[in-house]
């Protein structure tokens, strides 16, 4: 609890509300990555828009699990919301045996913040220029072919897989700690080709460091015009690899009150300064209902159901 305290961030309550309870923004990620920086924008923007003290809580560890599991055990009163990636709700039920939370009756979307476009990445002394050109490359070095990964059975990695199933290529997914230390061995070469967000590689490649293979997704990400999509080039493993930012709330929540939790992310999505930043971070603000947050969930787990059963793959706690 004293880790939790030390990285909670609290805003000053307007005038006149200062005796209102607080909502607690609930992230599964250390302070200073993607999912912290996007809580603390809304949370701060929340708080200009008059809606009192907003806290932001981390609450790291099992790939966001944990916070996921703290926000369903929570009060249902719309004070106490999760903000969360999409394979918690489109992957995992498809590649854990057993999870701690039943990702259709746990939580309740109240709406889709951010799509998180990601990128397939290699460094800039690399032979290859695209992903085409990579697949010619690792069919001609057998052996030679390795992916670094921050999160193993992400969609990069189930989306690799399936594309060397089908190109007759081995890539060999390398599993990290994190993004930064995976970044270094891509740079140097150790690794052939790394996959994660935009958000977490766009400085190396302004700096020069990293080259963009391929992003995921059916169309150019908005920060990356001149990257051609993963689909673009004949590969359809990606299209679905581009997960978004939504919030929930417990099961249990009243609907009015998740309307109106609703109502007042989907304006804070809508300012213009607070969409700029984000985008600055390389996380594309789209602003929809829970109801389109639902609909996302089923299409993709359908997306991915066929290419986790061609895999294989099974995750490990």
């Amino acid at each position: 609890m004293t880790a939790v305290a030390a990285a909670t961030f609290a805003m000053t309550a307007p005038a006149g509300a200062a005796d209102a309870e607080p909502m607690h923004i609930i992230v599964g990620y250390a302070p200073g990555g993607a999912a912290d920086s996007l809580a603390r924008l809304y949370a701060e923007q929340l708080r200009q828009d008059g809606h009192g003290t907003v806290i932001v809580e981390n609450r790291p560890g099992a790939s966001a699990r944990l916070a996921l599991d703290y926000v369903k055990r929570s009060k249902p009163d719309g004070k106490t919301v999760f903000i969360g990636p999409s394979p918690l709700f489109t992957i995992f039920p498809l590649t854990y045996k057993k999870l701690s939370y039943d990702a259709d009756k746990d939580l309740v979307p109240a709406a889709v913040l951010t799509d998180v476009p990601t990128v397939v990445a290699t460094g800039v002394h690399q032979p290859y220029q695209n992903m085409k050109e990579y697949v010619i490359w690792a069919r001609r070095n057998p052996g030679g072919a390795s992916l670094g990964l921050a999160t193993i059975g992400s969609a990069g990695h189930l989306g690799t897989v399936a594309l060397g199933k089908m190109e007759g290529i081995a890539i060999t997914p390398a599993a990290y700690r994190g993004a930064s230390p995976m970044l270094v061995d891509v740079i140097s070469g150790n690794v052939s080709i790394g996959w994660d967000a935009v958000a977490s590689m766009m400085p190396l490649y302004k700096g020069g460091k990293l080259r963009f293979l391929g992003v995921s997704g059916t169309r150019r990400a908005k920060a990356l015009p001149e990257v051609p999509t993963m689909k673009e080039q004949g590969f359809s493993q990606y299209d679905y690899a581009t997960s978004w930012y939504g919030v929930f709330v417990p099961a249990g929540t009243q609907p009015d009150v998740v309307a109106q939790v609703e109502k007042m992310f989907l304006a804070a999505s809508a300012n213009a300064a607070t969409a700029a930043k984000l985008e600055a971070l390389g996380l594309e603000v789209v602003a929809r209902p829970g109801q389109e947050a639902r609909r996302r969930i089923q299409l993709e787990r359908a997306a991915w159901k066929p290419i986790v059963e061609a895999t294989g793959f099974q995750a490990e706690d």
